[in-house]
């Protein structure tokens, strides 16, 4: 799933290749993707790109007064295109849900919205103000903004009753982190994954808060200047611990083990991160502390 680190990528690549250039056509080659109807996807249509920005894991293309936010979900993504086909896309079963093709200075150009896989939960918006979204308007403070310091970290996790896994997780906590990165901060941070937020000292928010800092930074600045087609493989090839179960942790060689749950699975290092404990894997018996 595209996060923070990746989305904003995305909004900086589409932002030197869209911002004042004219909307010509858009289609929608699935329509279950778009979920508003008012104004509708063709008021796009004559209309300028004025800037693109993110909230979250949500991109927002500005397009004179009205706004074309997408959420990627888990395996969305835009493709970039110099020249795109003449031939207008047929709505189908394929990963195309969107096309969007610019006017001037070159016609044809322009980029592909996509999803791949059978479970489709890429959504597409046209909006007069990004806040009519629910999943914008829910969102937490932002991770990388000015304003996250640690003493607004530390009032977001007072009284917080779940494990601290689950509340970096949480959008309207914070907005931007999905389970990769939340695997990749805990680890830089040294912390258990079940560790409960509201058992936290003073020393390891402030450890959890700088590697959200450095962790997400660091991705950002990896991402600068790729390629859309090199995006994955930069994240992928970046991470330390999530989806590298059974390779040795980089930090301290031991090996990185795995949760699982009904939907989904999260890697650790028991050396970095829980004091030599391996955590029970949920779906057979109770998870350790």
């Amino acid at each position: 799933m595209p996060e923070l680190p990746e989305v904003e990528a995305l909004a900086r690549f589409l932002a030197e290749r869209v911002a004042g250039r004219g909307v010509e056509r858009v289609y929608a080659a699935a329509v279950h993707a778009l979920k508003t109807y008012d104004p509708p996807l063709g008021a796009l249509e004559g209309g300028r790109f004025e800037g693109v920005e993110r909230h979250g894991k949500f991109l927002d293309l500005r397009v004179g007064e009205l706004h074309l936010v997408m959420h990627l979900a888990r395996a969305g993504w835009v493709r970039w295109s110099d020249r795109l086909p003449e031939v207008p896309p047929r709505p189908g079963k394929g990963p195309l849900a969107l096309r969007v093709r610019l006017a001037e200075p070159v016609d044809g150009a322009g980029f592909d919205v996509t999803e791949a896989g059978s479970q489709k939960h890429l959504a597409v918006y046209v909006v007069r103000d990004p806040q009519e979204v629910a999943g914008i308007a829910r969102l937490g403070p932002d991770p990388l903004a000015e304003g996250f310091t640690l003493e607004a970290f530390a009032g977001l996790l007072d009284g917080e009753r779940r494990q601290i896994k689950g509340v970096l997780r949480d959008q309207a906590v914070l907005a931007g982190i999905g389970n990769a990165y939340s695997d990749e901060i805990l680890h830089a941070a040294r912390m258990s994954p079940f560790k409960m937020a509201a058992a936290l000292s003073g020393e390891e928010v402030a450890r959890i808060h700088e590697a959200i800092g450095t962790t997400l930074r660091d991705a950002v600045e990896r991402s600068r200047g790729l390629a859309l087609k090199d995006l994955k493989g930069e994240k992928k090839s970046g991470l330390r611990v999530h989806g590298r179960k059974g390779e040795a942790c980089p930090v301290c060689g031991d090996t990185i083990r795995e949760v699982s749950f009904s939907d989904s699975s999260l890697q650790y290092c028991p050396t970095c991160q829980t004091g030599g404990k391996v955590l029970a894997d949920r779906r057979l018996s109770r998870l350790l502390k």
